[in-house]
């Protein structure tokens, strides 16, 4: 059979698309429901049950009742704005709604012959969004693999499929949190790459008209998707000659750029009417901000999320536009591809909420999938192909494991930095000085290399009663060389806390004279649980010149925070 390998590929990426979505799915007797319509999930999807289960878009006065049966909102409403005429307006378009519509039908029909409640947010619904969207990702995988088919071969296409689903953060935003933006546009993408590439090659209506249709669908998703136009603008016009004849294409086949037009305007038109209906106004401005004379480069290379950073083979998605000359999609990839970065990371919100890598670039993977088959092609013909392998294999395993560390919290989903990724990287078990790394930079990589002295050992328990802040000891360190000298303080704690360990913290202040430092770590931290006996321990470096300081350690909290204090220990270590 022809083109077995990547056959088998998308066979076995469905399969662990399934799996992730099965082991993140809380299907365990007595855990809770699967909740996909939560957060910004929530706002692209509420546009459904107002309008066929409740029949209110504008007041939205069902809403409170839900939220406070099923938390999805993540608190207030947000996902909806009050206007002046006393309406409500969503702030998340309509478009993913829409392709959410056949499962939301799902979850309807099976929630009304079952004993769930059918109220649009049921278990029914959750789980026919949560495991629906698998269905377009396999659809956008399969149609991928017959684009990328056309123009490199078997081999190449697996590796390319391989990389781009399971060592991305793809598996995340198609599995996991799958009920935002990203995977339902993915299938789109994958969609305007196949009608375009059809229509150049035997032009007829039908293909124009999904063209357009699938171009302004994308826009009501997110309207900065409308740069999708680019690909079939662009394609075929990778040289003189082949522009040329491009262009003679068009001209032949005018009115399919009008059919085109018509069903981009068709595409975008329920979001339009939605509008009108709510706000009085054919448009509405949902608030977003550019800063594109400032872009966000730490978006690409920052250590707090990313993208070349957490998962690293998208370099080579870039890397790949350097490879694409001779291919008909060459201009079309280069223009989207920079185009698409740059609009990524000149919004001002580069962070993007809570996320794994730059969640934001998702969608638009089966673009990149093009200049990156190119440069695995350009490697599979070298005689170091087996280092490539081995580098692709080790990604795809780290890239597992970090989802594994995203989804129990160790990779924080925001507030990430250097230190502290350096401390988990491929790390199953951190320990409290590695959590530390959160909040501080100072760890001794060596403590054998240092005399010890231990300050004070506590092993009783203490119980902290209420309290902004409670302090635990005060020590003076002992006498040392002064300048040049250095000293180091290691602070251990083990404290448990009913419920009370958010914005708390354990503090260590330093000070002589009018000359303080203060280190901190979290109470809250990925290893830590509510109501358990949690250990905590960092480091303080101390002043050069601070030779008689005194050190002082308390527990600070937002709140009025009760708990018990096990164990304390300070440590002094000195060179």
């Amino acid at each position: 059979m022809k083109n077995i390998s990547s056959l088998i590929v998308c066979i076995v990426i469905s399969i662990t698309l399934v799996q992730y979505r099965v082991s993140y799915s809380d299907m365990k007797p007595g855990n809770p429901p699967l909740k996909v319509t939560f957060w910004d999930a929530c706002g692209y999807y509420l546009y459904l049950p107002a309008i066929c289960k409740y029949h209110d878009y504008k007041e939205l006065k069902w809403l409170t009742d839900v939220d406070k049966k099923y938390s999805v909102t993540g608190g207030n409403g947000w996902q909806a704005e009050k206007l002046k005429n006393g309406n409500c307006v969503f702030k998340y378009l309509g478009g993913v709604a829409l392709m959410e519509l056949p499962f939301y039908y799902i979850g309807d029909l099976v929630a009304k012959h079952s004993h769930y409640p059918p109220d649009g947010f049921s278990p029914p619904y959750q789980y026919a969004l949560g495991f629906g969207i698998l269905v377009y990702c396999i659809i956008a995988i399969l149609l991928l693999r017959k684009i990328l088919l056309l123009y490199f071969n078997d081999t190449v296409v697996s590796i390319t499929l391989l990389m781009l689903c399971l060592a991305t953060n793809f598996i995340q935003y198609a599995c996991i949190d799958n009920g935002q933006s990203h995977a339902y546009i993915f299938l789109l993408y994958a969609l305007v790459l196949y009608s375009t590439l059809k229509w150049h090659k035997q032009p007829t209506a039908t293909w124009a008209i999904l063209t357009g249709y699938v171009i302004g669908l994308a826009t009501i998703c997110r309207p900065t998707e409308a740069i999708m136009l680019f690909i079939p603008l662009l394609w075929n016009t990778h040289n003189k000659i082949a522009a040329k004849e491009k262009w003679q294409l068009v001209k032949q086949h005018k009115s399919h750029i009008m059919y085109a037009g018509i069903a981009g305007i068709v595409g975008i038109l329920p979001q339009l009417i939605y509008w009108k209906m709510a706000t009085g106004d054919l448009m509405y401005d949902v608030g977003s901000k550019w800063e594109f004379l400032s872009p966000h480069f730490r978006v690409l290379f920052g250590w707090e999320k990313g993208w070349f950073v957490y998962t690293p083979i998208t370099i080579l998605f870039v890397a790949g536009l350097f490879f694409i000359k001779q291919f008909p999609f060459r201009k079309s990839a280069i223009w989207f591809c920079l185009l698409n970065v740059y609009i990524i990371i000149a919004w001002h919100e580069w962070r993007y909420g809570g996320s794994y890598s730059t969640r934001a670039l998702v969608q638009s993977y089966p673009v990149f999938a093009l200049p990156f088959a190119a440069v695995v092609d350009k490697i599979n013909m070298k005689k170091w192909r087996v280092f490539f392998y081995a580098l692709c294999a080790y990604l795809l395993a780290v890239n597992l494991f970090q989802l594994y560390q995203y989804n129990t919290t160790i990779l924080l989903y925001d507030g990430m930095n250097k230190a502290y990724y350096k401390r988990i990287y491929l790390n199953p078990n951190p320990s409290p000085i590695d959590m530390s790394a959160i909040d501080s930079n100072e760890i001794i990589s060596n403590e054998a290399a240092y005399h010890k002295t231990v300050l004070i050992n506590r092993d009783s328990i203490l119980t902290i009663l209420g309290g902004a802040t409670y302090p635990l000891t005060e020590i003076k360190l002992q006498d040392h060389n002064g300048a040049g000298a250095n000293s180091w303080l290691k602070v251990e704690c083990s404290i448990k806390a009913p419920g009370y360990l958010w914005q708390s913290y354990l503090n260590a202040t330093l000070q002589q004279g009018d000359s303080t430092k203060q280190s901190r770590v979290r109470l809250f931290n990925p290893i830590s649980k509510d109501d358990s006996i949690n250990d905590y321990a960092f480091y303080v470096r101390v002043p050069q010149y601070f030779e008689r300081a005194s050190v002082k350690v308390n527990v600070s909290s937002a709140m009025d925070f009760k708990g018990v204090v096990y164990k304390l220990k300070v440590t002094e270590f000195e060179k």
